[in-house]
């Protein structure tokens, strides 16, 4: 039985404890969660007196959870996720994905990909919305696994328990340069016709080097290209868009190019799970449609 006390304690209250760990700040949970900081941490308050036991130490710089709070902010997690989907499974119905797919994917991929899917989606969906977040992988597949996502388009990551990765297609990388670059005539260059040092570096397609970049967009990537000269590696399904700027041209890169993987991630208690695989067969169908795009066939 649910004591009394415990009873009395709402999902908004421990959304609230749950932003409280996620900022490791009153002050900022309580702009994130629209709230007055003591308004905040009278609705903590309440649900630790609830559960008889403190969740947070106070005190200092960053607000970090006790030991036995650690364990009580997991199960606090698990309760909110199986109410958002106690909420899917009501709006479920008839409608695919209850009505609306939250879909993550990377500022890399989204704006050359998802284009190809303003027409289809409806069609194959209807009475759905397709709602887009853009990040960092890893971030979006946290945002996954915390239930704010339905679903995230992602290169291959560590599998995280609870988590089902279905791969879609292989992108090839493609070279980038100036338009005066002395290899800026070819249609195919070999990587190592390159000079090393020359290289703007993405950081998803390079682990390390000289001239490293990181989260910058492929147009801003393009624009330092245009600025530094030298060359870069972008994907495969940006071409149209980046060939389009001025003083840039591509090239394909010889031989067996260099690329990403890109899979489909959701959460194994998804109720949209027929849905979601169907949504997989629709990217892989676009992707045949792509030139230079290799699809990876269902897993069986």
């Amino acid at each position: 039985m649910i004591s009394t006390q415990l009873s009395v304690v709402s999902l908004r209250d421990l959304t609230l404890v749950q932003a409280v760990h996620r900022h490791g700040s009153f002050n900022s949970a309580a702009r994130a969660m629209h709230i007055s900081p003591s308004g905040l941490s009278h609705q903590v308050q309440k649900v630790e007196q609830a559960l008889g036991t403190p969740l947070f130490e106070r005190g200092g710089r960053r607000i970090v959870p006790t030991a036995g709070g650690q364990r009580l902010l997991e199960q606090i997690d698990a309760v909110l996720l199986a109410a958002e989907h106690l909420q899917q499974a009501a709006r479920a119905g008839a409608v695919a994905f209850g009505g609306e797919l939250r879909l993550g994917v990377p500022v890399s991929l989204g704006p050359y990909l998802l284009p190809h899917l303003i027409e289809p989606f409806p069609q194959h969906f209807p009475g759905a919305r397709l709602s887009l977040s853009e990040g960092k992988p890893r971030g979006l597949l946290r945002r996954l696994h915390e239930g704010e996502l339905d679903a995230v388009l992602a290169p291959p990551a560590p599998i995280v328990s609870g988590i089902t990765m279905n791969p879609l297609f292989f992108e090839p990388w493609e070279l980038i340069m100036r338009a005066d670059h002395p290899l800026a005539g070819k249609r195919q260059v070999a990587l190592d016709q390159l000079e090393a040092s020359e290289a703007i570096l993405m950081a998803e397609s390079h682990a390390d080097g000289e001239g490293y970049v990181q989260d910058v967009s492929l147009e801003s990537l393009a624009a330092l290209v245009t600025l530094r000269g030298g060359h870069a590696l972008v994907p495969a399904l940006a071409h149209d868009r980046l060939a389009s700027m001025p003083d840039i041209v591509l090239a394909k890169i010889k031989g067996q190019a260099p690329g990403r993987e890109i899979a489909l991630y959701w959460r194994e208690a998804s109720p949209w799970r027929a849905e979601l695989q169907a949504f997989a067969e629709l990217l892989r169908r676009l992707a045949r449609q792509r030139p230079g795009l290799r699809v990876i066939d269902a897993l069986r």
